[in-house]
């Protein structure tokens, strides 16, 4: 009997949800995704020394200088995003400073930067996703950037009413949250919950009955697992972005992986296009999604600041 990774290989496209190089080489996904958290492990893993040196070099040309710093860290990036791609055959996804979540030109110009220096180094901008917090100015930012054929990935997604203004935007693809969504609901219920019953596994799988039954292009790439039992229950989804700790243990479970979601078995849902008003509305009337959006801008940032530290140390 074959392991429950080789299985979920079958129907989902795997992504590496880490910034590893050694991880990446192990496991072999098609793609790999990294965020300021996975950056700041990453930046203290003795391999990535020389690329910390070359981001505080940047930095040190104009010291205490903020666009500087800003500029050390995209080119730390990219080299990160460079050394993945010499190993997988897809994309990475590289993210747009969290503090920009409300700006859509401050988002534009930053996504443009960052696809300038992956052209420096010989990176063709399709293996590249540029990954934006699901703000409306953050979506509205993404739909601008495909239309240059920039694509983007819309990260700390936390429901439909984000997933449908998306879609409507006609980005690449999404990054719903899993177990974000769990934590939340675990400490405000008090409950423990199934792989069935997981709030976050229902939210993706709404999304996917969503985009499925009205012929949306943008793909799902199911994200942020606090188990195994979470990931098997969403096999079949367009890609599911795996930790290597969770990666290592699918494949030394064994077991009969069923296929869950099927594009061809999706139940009719009528399309409800969203503008900005309601929009606001209904993502205010989420408080997880309003609470976990807020929280996740505001951790991305504190990593990104205690990796500037580093680099202007």
């Amino acid at each position: 009997m074959t392991s429950l990774f080789e299985q979920l290989k079958q129907y989902s496209i795997i992504v590496a949800d880490t910034g590893d190089i050694e991880a990446i080489k192990k496991f072999k996904p098609q793609d790999a995704t990294t965020n300021p958290s996975l950056l700041l492990k990453a930046a203290v893993l003795p391999q990535y020394a020389h690329f910390m040196e070359t981001a505080k070099s940047i930095a040190d040309q104009n010291p205490g200088n903020e666009t500087q710093l800003n500029l050390a860290v995209d080119q730390l990036a990219v080299e990160v995003g460079k050394e993945i791609l010499d190993i997988i055959p897809g994309r990475v996804s590289t993210e747009i400073d969290a503090r920009l979540s409300f700006d859509t030109q401050a988002t534009i110009k930053r996504a443009q930067r960052i696809i300038e220096l992956y052209d420096q180094k010989g990176i063709d901008k399709e293996r590249i996703l540029i990954k934006v917090a699901s703000t409306w100015e953050g979506i509205k930012a993404a739909k601008q950037l495909e239309k240059e054929g920039i694509h983007c990935n819309l990260t700390l997604l936390f429901g439909l009413p984000q997933a449908i203004a998306c879609a409507d935007a006609g980005v690449t693809l999404i990054s719903p949250f899993v177990g974000r969504v769990l934590d939340w609901y675990k400490k405000s219920t008090g409950q423990d919950y199934t792989a069935q019953t997981d709030p976050g596994v229902i939210s993706v799988k709404q999304i996917y009955n969503y985009y499925k039954s009205n012929g949306y292009q943008t793909i799902i790439l199911g994200a942020s697992f606090r188990n195994i039992g979470e990931i098997c229950e969403l096999a079949g989804c367009d890609l599911l972005t795996i930790s290597p700790g969770l990666m290592q243990e699918l494949s030394e479970t064994e077991g009969e992986l069923p296929r869950m979601l099927d594009p061809d078995k999706v139940e009719t849902v009528n399309p409800t296009p969203l503008d900005e008003k309601a929009f606001r509305w209904q993502l205010n009337e989420d408080p997880m999604a309003t609470e976990k959006l807020a929280e996740g801008i505001r951790s991305f940032t504190n990593d990104l600041n205690k990796l500037k530290t580093q680099i202007a140390g």
